[in-house]
């Protein structure tokens, strides 16, 4: 085998330095636009994280639905906590729970796990989307800012039944 000549690349043009200079101008900006508009964006949605087990978590859910329930819809409680309390929502295949209705211009800090695999939260037509993975507590922060019927989808495939997983978040005006 013969060894190729020292040096064996054409070197670049201008052409090809301009382009490498506008990707490489492009990527640093883009990476200052990642901290930039963590803090400055307003869009991050405050949150806390715990650990805990299912069994827990699902106890704290049982003992919310069990003191705060004031209705239900298709066997699924309708659960109404006061303003500035925790709010918990529970995520197991192929359903959230329970139904939670908040008041706009309130502020709730909402309390999601699951019980079995890794979920995704995504509030529509809103757009929140957040991870719920087993063994955590996940808190966010929220303040419902229209009223309405939300729907809560999963975005996270979580097995064969994974396209029907849907919930319901109810805000209603003061």
């Amino acid at each position: 085998m013969l060894a190729p000549s020292r040096i064996w690349w054409k070197p670049l043009g201008r052409l090809e330095k301009s382009w490498l200079l506008v990707a490489f101008i492009w990527c640093v900006f883009l990476t200052a636009m990642m901290p930039i508009w963590y803090f400055f964006g307003k869009q991050n949605v405050p949150t806390e994280t715990y650990r805990t087990t299912p069994a827990e978590y699902d106890a704290k859910v049982k003992a919310f639905v069990t003191q705060y329930q004031i209705g239900e819809q298709n066997g699924v409680p309708i659960v109404a906590a006061p303003p500035g309390s925790d709010v918990y929502l529970r995520a197991m295949r192929y359903n959230w729970y329970p139904i939670i209705q908040l008041e706009k211009g309130e502020t709730y800090r909402l309390h999601i796990s699951s019980l079995d695999v890794q979920h995704g939260f995504s509030l529509q037509p809103v757009n929140i989307n957040l991870q719920v993975i087993p063994g955590y507590d996940f808190v966010a922060t929220i303040v419902p800012t229209s009223s309405g019927n939300f729907t809560i989808v999963c975005n996270e495939f979580c097995t064969l039944g994974h396209h029907t997983m849907s919930g319901k978040m109810i805000v209603t005006e003061k």
